[in-house]
C-alpha cells in the first residue's frame, strides 16, 4: 500500500521569509555556537597571565576539558534533535546557555570555575550542528540539501568574518573583554533569526532523514551512536578521519593566537587574531558556496582530500616565520579546509543515512569522534609547545593532517549517489542500517 503524501507544512509560509531566516540564523549564530573559541586562549594568557596560574599548558587543559564535555553531549544532542518537534526552542535555549556561560568569565576566577563555565558552553554548543542541519533538511528536503548547506556555510563564515572584524576594531580601544559583549549581541540577533522560520516550515520527519514520501513512521528505532557507527563501515571510517582532521586543525588557530601574544604583546594580539579570523572566513565564504554548488558533480572524495592537503600545508608553513603578516597569510588557508569541511560533513552523513531516520543521531556519533580529536588537539599542542616550542607543534599538527589525507585516499569510498569510489561502489542507500561485513 503506497504511503500517503506528507502534509504541506509550508502552506501559508512565505518562502522568502524562510530563506531569509535560514540565512540570518547561520550568519548570527556563527560566533555563538563556537563560544569564545580562540579568544579564550588570548584572554586567559593576556589578561589573567602566569601570575594567576595561566600558561599554554593550563589553557590547553581547559580547552580540552570543555571539548570533552561537548563531545559527550554530541550523541544526546543528535538524538534530541531527531526526536523533538520543538527545534526552534532547543536552538534558542542553546544560544542563551552558551552566551551566559561565556559572559560571566570576566567575573569569575580560578581554574575549576573557568573549566566549568566553558564545559557548559561546550555542552550547549553541541546542539547547533545537528539542529541547523536538521532544520535545513526539514525545510528544503534531500534533493536541495547539498546546495543549501553550502549557502548555510557561506553565511556562517560571513557572520564569523563580520564579528571578528568588529572585535578587531573594538578590542584595540576596549581590550580583549569586548568579545564577551559582542557575543551577547549576536546571541540576541540569532534568537530573532530563529523566530523568522515558522515551526510549520520544518518537516520533522524529513529533518531526521526519512524519505519525503515516507511520512512520519515512528516505528524507526532510536539507535545508540556507537551502534550507528559500528554497523556501518563507511560511517566508521568517516568518523575516524573526521577525528584526525580535528586533531590536526582544532589547535592551530589558538596556537597562532598564543604565538601572536608573545610576538606583539597583549594589546595587539586580540586585534591580530581577529584579523586572522576575518581573512580565513572571507576565503571560506566562496569555498563553501563552490562546494555546495559542485559537490553533486565533482563528488565528495576529491573535495575532502583537498581539505586535508591544505591543512597539512598550513602546519608546514606556519613555522617558517614569526612575522604577523606571514602568520595572517598562512591562516587564510584555513578558509579552504574549514570551508570544505563545514559544507561537506553533513552531506556525507546524509548520503550514508538517507531513508533511515537516523541522520541526526549519526551526525552525533561522528561528531563525538571528531570532538575527541578536537579535545586532544589543544592538550597535544600545548604540551609540545611547553616541551619543544611553537614550530614543532605546528609540524606535529601538519603531520597528523597528512596522515588523514592518506587515510581518506585509501580507505574512504565515494558517497555521492550513483558514483563509485576508490574503495569500490558507493555504500548502499541507508547503509547505517546494514551490518558491516
Amino acid at each position: 500500500m503506497p504511503h500517503a503524501a506528507p502534509p504541506d507544512r509550508t502552506a501559508g509560509t512565505s518562502p522568502g521569509r524562510v530563506v531569509r531566516g535560514l540565512d540570518a540564523l547561520n550568519f548570527f549564530v556563527a560566533d555563538v555556537r563556537d563560544g569564545l573559541g580562540p579568544y579564550l586562549a588570548i584572554y586567559l594568557l593576556a589578561v589573567r597571565g602566569p601570575e594567576q596560574g595561566w600558561n599554554e599548558a593550563t589553557i590547553g587543559l581547559v580547552i580540552t576539558i570543555a571539548a570533552i564535555a561537548g563531545l559527550i553531549a554530541q550523541t544526546p544532542a543528535g538524538a534530541l534533535i531527531d526526536r523533538t518537534r520543538h527545534k526552534r526552542a532547543v536552538v534558542i535555549a542553546a544560544a542563551l546557555a552558551v552566551t551566559l556561560s561565556c559572559v560571566v568569565l570576566p567575573f569569575i576566577s580560578g581554574f575549576y570555575a573557568v573549566a566549568a563555565t566553558q564545559s557548559l558552553a561546550g555542552i550547549a554548543g553541541a546542539i547547533f550542528p545537528p539542529a541547523l542541519a536538521a532544520i535545513t533538511l526539514g525545510v528544503v528536503g534531500p534533493r536541495a540539501f547539498s546546495r543549501r548547506i553550502g549557502r548555510n556555510e557561506a553565511f556562517n563564515h560571513g557572520g564569523n568574518a563580520a564579528s571578528a572584524a568588529l572585535a578587531a576594531v573594538t578590542a584595540y580601544a576596549f581590550g580583549p573583554v569586548v568579545v564577551f559583549w559582542i557575543m551577547a549581541g549576536l546571541a540576541a540577533a540569532s534568537i530573532g533569526a530563529m523566530l523568522l522560520i515558522p515551526a510549520r516550515a520544518i518537516n520533522d520527519d524529513v529533518a531526521r532523514g526519512l524519505d519525503e514520501e515516507g511520512g512520519g513512521d515512528d516505528r524507526h528505532e532510536e539507535p545508540s551512536a556507537w551502534k550507528a557507527l559500528l554497523t556501518c563501515r563507511p560511517l566508521l571510517i568517516f568518523a575516524g578521519l573526521m577525528a584526525t582532521f580535528h586533531l590536526a586543525n582544532a589547535a592551530m588557530l589558538p596556537t597562532v593566537g598564543q604565538k601572536l601574544t608573545l610576538v606583539v604583546g597583549k594589546d595587539y594580539a586580540t586585534s591580530l587574531i581577529a584579523a586572522c579570523i576575518v581573512a580565513a572566513q572571507c576565503v571560506m565564504v566562496p569555498v563553501a558556496m563552490l562546494v555546495g554548488a559542485r559537490a553533486d558533480r565533482w563528488g565528495r572524495k576529491p573535495i575532502f582530500l583537498a581539505a586535508f592537503g591544505v591543512l597539512a600545508l598550513r602546519g608546514l608553513l606556519f613555522p617558517l616565520s614569526d612575522h604577523p603578516a606571514w602568520l595572517l597569510g598562512v591562516q587564510m588557508l584555513d578558509g579552504v579546509g574549514a570551508g570544505i569541511f563545514g559544507a561537506l560533513f553533513p552531506v556525507v552523513v546524509a548520503d550514508l543515512t538517507r531513508g533511515t531516520g537516523r541522520f541526526n543521531v549519526s551526525q552525533g556519533a561522528v561528531a563525538t569522534a571528531q570532538g575527541l580529536g578536537a579535545a586532544l588537539s589543544a592538550s597535544l599542542a600545548g604540551g609540545v609547545i611547553v616541551w619543544a616550542g611553537y614550530s614543532p607543534a605546528f609540524l606535529v599538527l601538519g603531520a597528523i593532517a597528512a596522515a588523514g589525507f592518506l587515510g581518506y585516499l585509501t580507505l574512504m569510498p565515494e558517497t555521492l549517489p550513483g558514483q563509485a569510489g576508490a574503495g569500490g561502489s558507493r555504500p548502499p542507500r541507508g547503509a547505517a542500517l546494514q551490518p558491516s561485513a
